[in-house]
């Protein structure tokens, strides 16, 4: 199979890549299971890309059901080395309106039922995640939008992620909170994608679709699910326009990243005496360091 260095993760409302063409569709195994999806590959602006529906085409697991591990295993199996991220969130400020788009560049983790590292069963690593997201493919998705010029769409370029175990959306109070932290935006699924990329070498970067003000703001409704897929509807051609013109940007100046040796000086275990079962498992991830 083909290597594809780029991958696309879409969120709720970015079901698809209408541009994508010779499509092909992938069921990947992984040591970790399945994926949320078949991985449709296919070419965008003449550049190879891995396209995953996070919550399934249908969209049909909630965050907490989502098999983080297996979803980036399988982009990693495929050689993918950069990681777009598309995802729904609520606004914690004023300024960031619904249909907004942020490029977030730190996480808060609110999360509770998540497995968000590969290690274990005998072999440690502590990545470093104090930058967790790659700034340079940051940069590229930033300037892509800045680049498009979307009418009506504001960028806002660094900013907070906080990221709650969901179901439900945030009471008044969790709302406020947040806010008082300082915290941009508030969504259900990337810190656990993060840290996965992280730890599987990909540089790993959010674009993210503000589609309502969570609950705290007194002019508006408390966030409906109603209200998130109208204007999810509203946003997802604008979502594609800015992967498209991203993975233009990248195909023809990939960045560099650290997240491409985050393992280098992570690994605790003494690889020799670590569990044949285990090492067999995370092959991928350790070929490097083996």
């Amino acid at each position: 199979m083909a290597e594809t260095r780029i991958g696309i993760i879409g969120g709720s409302g970015l079901y698809k890549m209408d541009a994508l063409k010779n499509i092909e569709e992938v069921q990947v195994q992984t040591p970790f299971g399945a994926p949320s999806d078949a991985l449709i590959l296919g070419t965008l602006e003449d550049t190879r890309v891995a396209f995953l529906a996070r919550h399934g085409r249908n969209h049909t697991l909630l965050p907490s059901e989502l098999p983080f591990r297996a979803n980036i295993y399988a982009m990693k199996q495929l050689g993918v080395e950069y990681l777009i991220s598309a995802s729904a969130v609520g606004s914690l400020k004023e300024e960031v309106k619904p249909l907004d788009m942020v490029v977030p560049d730190q996480f808060i983790d609110r999360t509770k039922n998540r497995v968000s590292t590969f290690f274990g069963e005998g072999i440690v690593a502590h990545i470093a995640f104090g930058d967790p997201i790659c700034k340079n493919l940051a940069g590229v998705v930033a300037e892509a939008i800045a680049k498009l010029n979307l009418p009506d769409i504001t960028v806002h370029r660094g900013g907070t992620y906080v990221c709650m175990e969901g179901p439900a959306f945030s009471t008044k109070a969790e709302s406020n909170l947040y806010r008082s932290w300082g915290a941009k935006v508030i969504g259900m699924t990337n810190l656990p994608e993060a840290k996965l990329a992280r730890e599987a070498e990909i540089a790993y970067a959010t674009l993210a679709l503000v589609t309502d003000y969570d609950c705290w703001h007194p002019d508006h409704d408390s966030v409906t699910v109603d209200m998130v897929i109208a204007n999810l509807q509203r946003n997802a051609v604008n979502a594609q326009k800015v992967i498209q013109e991203t993975v233009r940007r990248l195909s023809e100046n990939p960045p560099s990243s650290d997240a491409h040796s985050a393992l280098k000086f992570a690994i605790l275990t003494n690889l020799d005496k670590a569990p044949v079962a285990t090492k067999e498992k995370l092959a991928l991830l350790l070929k490097k360091y083996i």
